[in-house]
Formats: C-alpha cells, structure tokens, sequence
C-alpha cells in the first residue's frame, strides 16, 4: 500500500513509519518543519514539507492523489484551545475531505477514547482539545471513505508489549505509544474494520486478538 502519515514527526508517527515499512508499504509522512525530515527520514519514511494550517483542501488532495489510505497521527493540542480548532478540527476535516477528493481507499484516524464522553470540569485543559477530536470524528463518521477511529488513552513512552484492553468501556488509561503503532500498523490494511471505533488501553490480550473480535463484530 501506498501511505500517508498526517503528524509524521510526532512520537506515534515516528514508531509507526518503520513498522509499516518493514511490512513493505510505502509510507509517506506529512511534516510542518525543514529540521525534521532528516529524522523522519531516518525512520524510513519518505518526508514532505506540509503546512497543515495554511493548506486548504485542494491542496492536501494533490499530496493524497495515487495513494491508498491516510492515516491521522497529529500530536495532541493539549492546553492551545486555537490550535486545537485550527488542526485537531479543522485541518482534520479538510485532510477528510480531501482524502474523498482524491479517492483514497482507506482512512485511519487516531482519536482519543475521551472523544464524545461527557466534558472534564471547568478548565480541563484537554477539554477543548476533545470537542475539536469529536468534531472530526463526527465528520469522518458521515463521510464516504473507509475509515476507522482509534480512540487510545493517555499516551505514554512504555513499551506496551502489544497487549491491550478494548471496549466502549475504556474512557481513560494508559495506553503506550508503542501499542498504538502497531495497532495502525495492522488495522490500517484491514478494511473489514470500516465504520469501526476502537478505543482501547494497555492490558492483557494480544493485539490481534482484539482485532479478530472487533473485526466479527463489525461483520456480524
């Protein structure tokens, strides 16, 4: 497959490029900044200079033209409301729609399982940064692509051991960087696991595992 990670700088990102080339994909990843590509690079992702803010539509269709899913893996805002809005939501939702513009296949968009839950307490400076995760779930929900939500816990740098915890139970937990990878790292290829959302956590069973039980469930 053809790839494209959104956010390709971000910790998640960096873990996931090698494991999706070492699948023999082609992986592209999205980064803001010159001073990161070499390291991106390094990675085994091929790095191009994009500007999620300033590019509109049309323009992010053009980097998604020829490819075969997307996968949003930005760094959370947490604690900038404005740049919650202005990436978590709204870059999201054109990245979206571009993706339907282009005629990608696939679109795997890493959430939080805070997303939709009832809002924290006043001044919950994740707060802003959920509604803006909602808003672009809600949107790619409604859209026309293949998609799948990931909806991890609070990240962390452990190394996960690819073992999880999944349900619509899960609202809160730590979930390791690591296990968040290799989870797009397989769901990404599995498009019996369109119109599903996931959220999950560190725990006791196998990745795959979970997977095969999500993936009857969206099937039965």
């Amino acid at each position: 497959m053809r790839i494209v990670i959104i956010g390709g700088h971000g910790r998640v990102a960096r873990l996931l490029a090698p494991l999706l080339v070492n699948a023999g994909h082609s992986v592209e990843a999205l980064v803001r900044r010159a001073d990161h590509i070499d390291e991106v690079d390094a990675a085994g992702a091929d790095a191009r200079l994009a500007d999620l803010e300033r590019l509109d539509t049309a323009g992010l269709a053009a980097l998604f033209k020829g490819r075969d899913a997307v996968v949003w893996c930005v760094g959370p805002a947490i604690g900038d409301p404005e740049r919650s809005r202005s990436v978590d939501r709204d870059a999201a939702i054109r990245s979206i729609d571009a993706a339907v513009e282009a005629g990608v296949r696939r679109y795997v968009l890493v959430s939080h399982s805070r997303t939709g839950r009832a809002p924290g307490s006043p001044g919950d400076p994740a707060g802003p940064y959920a509604e803006a995760l909602a808003a672009a779930d809600a949107h790619l929900r409604s859209s026309t692509l293949n998609w799948t939500i990931l909806g991890p816990g609070q990240l962390t740098d452990k190394p996960g051991g690819g073992m999880l915890e999944a349900g619509d139970h899960v609202t809160c937990g730590e979930t390791s960087r690591a296990n968040v990878a290799r989870v797009i790292r397989q769901v990404v290829c599995k498009d019996d696991l369109g119109g599903v959302t996931l959220n999950f956590r560190d725990g006791r069973r196998p990745i795959a595992e979970v997977l095969q039980v999500m993936t009857t469930v969206a099937s039965g």
